[in-house]
């Protein structure tokens, strides 16, 4: 299992704290740290912003050295392709090779409103979705990308220089298992995020994964699915409760959502230790790859020891060599 720290930066995380996650996180072993992509409170929080996730992930690429670095996920809302894949690909050559691009046909309608984008039909968004995916990974596959689609427009587009990666840096799309997602990621991504359900219809979502590969002749072993989900973790049931209750109180200061409160037994990574080896082991078993362990508790910097000193040695392999390995410009 390949583990990583989820950051919703949108909830108001400092640089400071930024930079304490990142150092915590890579003294304890996590593969990775992975932004968020929101400019507004997911929470409706309107003392909360973001710093910008692309600029704050250069900014960690100089205070790290192992940490692979990536949003989870850009909206293809927010930005044209030929902008997205520039900043992913400044990213992979400030941090050596340890880019990585998570894309998403976006979700959360009042971070468009309040900040003035566009927020087209989910059907228009899953185009846009497909027409980004095949642009960026031409983009840096190609020499030049001529590109002519419903939303997008390219003419002999070089994009240099090239990612550090070859053949690219890892793509990886989320959705929740539906053919509008599926079908592009099955063609040119390298991973599939979904959001945390229950064992049964993560298993349904891995499934039908391997079923869309397939029926573009590729290997679904090719893709890894992954997963991400609210951690909370401490040594005894009673620290749990604490925790968690802190969190909770954070989010339902602003507004009770139920959608992300509700079944939290069922749907978080919540426990001691050796319940969330257990949880991640049955993951594992259904074809879960990799987990995104998403930190709500900005400040908390003891469950990410705990989580590297407890939890990761148990579960954690080592990560398979990159889509892309460095290479020269």
């Amino acid at each position: 299992m390949r583990v990583c720290l989820g950051v919703e930066g949108q909830e108001g995380v400092t640089w400071q704290q930024h930079l304490a996650l990142a150092a915590a996180a890579e003294e304890h072993g996590f593969e990775g740290l992975f932004r968020s992509d929101h400019y507004a409170s997911v929470f409706g929080a309107s003392d909360r912003g973001s710093l910008n996730p692309w600029a704050v992930l250069a900014g960690l690429a100089t205070a790290t050295s192992t940490l692979r670095l990536g949003t989870l996920v850009s909206p293809v809302t927010f930005r044209h392709p030929t902008e997205l894949a520039s900043l992913a690909t400044a990213l992979d050559h400030i941090s050596g090779g340890r880019a990585e691009l998570g894309l998403g046909a976006g979700w959360l309608g009042p971070d468009h409103d309040a900040y003035g984008f566009a927020f087209p039909e989910h059907s228009v968004r899953s185009e846009m979705l497909a027409e980004q995916l095949e642009l960026i990974h031409r983009l840096w596959t190609e020499e030049a990308t001529t590109f002519s689609g419903h939303h997008y427009e390219l003419e002999n587009c070089a994009a240099v220089p090239k990612p550090v990666q070859r053949p690219h840096p890892p793509i990886v799309v989320g959705g929740a298992a539906k053919s509008n997602t599926l079908v592009p990621a099955a063609r040119f991504a390298d991973e599939y995020n979904s959001s945390a359900a229950s064992l049964g219809e993560l298993r349904l979502r891995r499934q039908r994964l391997a079923e869309a590969c397939e029926a573009v002749e590729r290997d679904p072993a090719e893709v890894t699915f992954s997963v991400a989900i609210p951690c909370v973790v401490a040594e005894t049931e009673s620290d749990v409760r604490r925790r968690e209750a802190r969190i909770v109180a954070r989010i339902e200061r602003v507004q009770e959502l139920a959608w992300f409160l509700a079944d939290r037994e069922d749907f978080w990574m919540v426990g001691t230790p050796n319940q969330l080896i257990e949880r991640l082991r049955a993951l594992e078993e259904i074809g879960v790859g990799r987990v995104y362990l998403q930190h709500h508790d900005h400040e908390d910097l003891d469950s990410i020891s705990l989580l590297g000193t407890a939890v990761l040695p148990e579960v954690r392999q080592p990560a398979e060599s990159s889509v892309g390995s460095p290479g020269g410009d």
